[in-house]
């Protein structure tokens, strides 16, 4: 039962942030746009390049998907509402997000395209300087919990939540949360001003459908675990436990839809240089400010 409620949680709240793009996207309001546009790539021809790499290019979308899923099993939306509630699940997230790499690179890869190739070592290389910043703000959170079970994490922020206790952790994550979905500005795997989609490029038909719900699964995942770690969980006055998850999880995934708009896109090479000059540190410097106040204030 369980398991059902927070697929359903999960999947609705992909088919409401497909809405909420398309509204902010095009101006008009459509509730049934996703599933029309479901529809119509299910219709159409899947074209199939002329010499890809055919596992590659098939288990790519469906990976991507998974591992979407496999994030959300260990956050939970209630104290009694989760699906795995792992003693290592600060852990597991990044875990299971180390594997969006893989399915990116595998979508690079298989359709053996340039441009889809071209953003696929892109995100390779993205990947290796922001890792740092989900796995450090992940261990500063944990720290102050003193566990690393995702439901203990949430109740360390009953008096004060960690976007107070930690401001700079939490936009260290939210910004690696962005790039790591490849949302824009950091959507540089698709860049479709200059690789024409990248990644997405050479799908078609229900494989990119099944590519376009992974992504925005993925956004809910990761704006999921922003709200667990950051934004007191399930806490909240009046409304149940599970609607505040869903309304905070739902308010950072917009966030993240809305920054895109009014940013620019910006090099690969500065993006990376960036991270390593100003973002580790900023992560190091993270760590020592909640090591102590840990210390001082009990």
């Amino acid at each position: 039962m369980t398991v059902a409620i927070v697929l359903l949680a999960l999947f609705g709240s992909a088919w409401l942030l497909a809405v909420i793009e398309g509204w902010i996207t095009t101006g008009r309001l459509s509730p049934a746009a996703p599933l029309y546009s479901g529809l119509a790539h299910l219709g159409r021809e899947s074209i199939l390049p002329r010499s890809l790499d055919r596992v590659f290019f098939e288990a790519a979308p469906v990976l991507l998907l998974v591992v979407a899923v496999l994030g959300m099993a260990v956050l939970p939306l209630a104290p009694d509402l989760i699906i795995a509630d792992l003693g290592t699940g600060g852990l597991f997230i990044n875990a299971a997000l180390a594997y969006v790499l893989v399915a990116v690179i595998m979508a690079g890869w298989g359709p053996d395209g340039a441009y889809a190739m071209i953003g696929g070592w892109r995100f390779l290389g993205q990947l290796i300087a922001y890792s740092m910043l989900i796995v450090m703000p992940i261990t500063a959170v944990a720290m102050r919990a003193e566990s690393l079970v995702n439901t203990a994490i949430v109740g360390s922020q009953a008096g004060l939540w960690n976007i107070v206790y930690q401001p700079l952790g939490f936009v260290l994550f939210f910004i690696a949360a962005m790039a790591l979905a490849f949302r824009a500005p950091f959507d540089l795997p698709t860049a479709e001003g200059e690789l024409g989609g990248g990644v997405d490029a050479e799908y078609t038909g229900v494989r990119l459908a099944v590519l376009r719900l992974a992504r925005l699964t993925l956004v809910v995942t990761l704006a999921s675990a922003t709200t667990v770690f950051y934004l007191g969980g399930w806490y909240g006055p009046l409304l149940p436990p599970w609607a505040w998850s869903l309304i905070k999880t739902l308010a950072v995934a917009v966030s993240m839809l809305l920054a895109g708009r009014y940013l620019p896109r910006i090099r690969e090479a500065d993006l990376m240089r960036w991270c390593w000059v100003l973002g580790i540190p900023l992560a190091l410097v993270n760590i020592i400010i909640v090591g102590l106040l840990i210390l001082v204030v009990p």
